[in-house]
């Protein structure tokens, strides 16, 4: 789990929310779990093709449906407005919607993948290290996990968001920008990330390995995960089942997802081996890790206004 300017985006939410008033008598009215996914969010692709999710709510007396995003802040803007009710994302976007007074809840996450995200160059690039990033342009989905995690390589190689020049693009952008040169380095995510190694012949400088944990988030919107706790536990642990079987048969994973999300297999492949899964309950120490982004952010000024994450926890009796 992974762009939304800080001022702009809580003027753009303060709109969005608006619509959030009604949104617990019409979930009661039509028990309908609207969930958001991302392209790269194979076990929940695999949950929907396979009518899981369905088979597990119907004796709770709820429905499915799926609608697909393309990055975490795209996503998380949906159930602002009332179209959804969960999905995934990186550790950056709900920290941008809860600055801009969104009202999620950080119901599960997946455990810590750093090689899932790198900083990635053009093969023949002269660029070597971080500190070659100084006075370029980098390609970045703004309010992602990956912003956070250019802001630590940075830091960590003596350089200064403010040394390099940022070039905010969604994914399928920031690629086309990346092929034709127009950006000298990326910032992203798997699939993407791979599908980059494998078809641009693109090269990493760094990924986010003691830099940024990358831990992916299943968010949802307040009213729902209060007036439904039951549900909400059913699908994580619907998730945590089909992560387990992931684990397990990765190449059998890459091979049947691949048709259904139009990526070649060994791209798929690639991206999981990098990955860490196991869906379960955030907890305080998760919590804890994302103030420090949050902080991170606030000093930046990337967010409006400093927050305390722990409001957005997810207490169940």
């Amino acid at each position: 789990m992974r762009n939304w300017p800080g001022r702009a985006l809580a003027l753009a939410m303060a709109g969005f929310l608006l619509g959030l008033g009604a949104l617990p008598a019409a979930q009661a009215r039509d028990k309908v779990f609207r969930i958001a996914f991302q392209k790269g969010g194979g076990n929940l692709i695999f949950l929907k093709e396979r009518g899981i999710l369905e088979q597990k709510l119907a004796p709770l007396g709820w429905t499915v449906s799926w609608n697909e995003f393309q990055a975490g802040p795209q996503l998380l803007e949906s159930l602002n407005i009332g179209a959804a009710d969960f999905g995934p994302v990186g550790e950056a976007p709900p920290i941008f919607a809860q600055a801009a007074g969104a009202t999620i809840v950080y119901a599960g996450y997946e455990p810590a993948s750093p090689r899932n995200e790198a900083i990635i160059v053009p093969k023949d690039s002269p660029i070597k290290t971080i500190a070659d990033l100084r006075k370029k342009r980098v390609a970045l989905n703004k309010g992602s996990n990956v912003n956070y995690f250019l802001v630590r390589a940075l830091e960590a190689n003596g350089l200064t968001y403010q040394d390099i020049e940022p070039v905010y693009l969604a994914p399928a952008d920031a690629r086309a920008a990346f092929e034709r040169g127009a950006v000298d380095a990326w910032v992203i995510w798997d699939p993407y990330y791979a599908a980059a190694e494998t078809g641009l012949g693109a090269r990493s400088i760094a990924d986010a390995t003691g830099l940024a944990a990358n831990v992916s988030f299943y968010i949802a919107s307040r009213p729902i995960a209060e007036a439904n706790p039951k549900v909400l536990e059913t699908v994580l642990t619907a998730i945590d089942e089909i992560d387990g079987w992931i684990k397990d048969n990765r190449k059998q994973y890459a091979a049947e997802l691949s048709p259904k999300i139009g990526l070649p297999a060994d791209i798929i492949e690639r991206s999981v081996n990098r990955a860490e899964l196991g869906a379960g309950r955030v907890d305080a120490a998760v919590l804890s890790e994302q103030q420090k982004i949050a902080d991170v952010f606030t000093r930046l000024k990337l967010i409006p206004k400093a927050i305390n994450v722990l409001d957005a926890e997810w207490k169940t009796e």
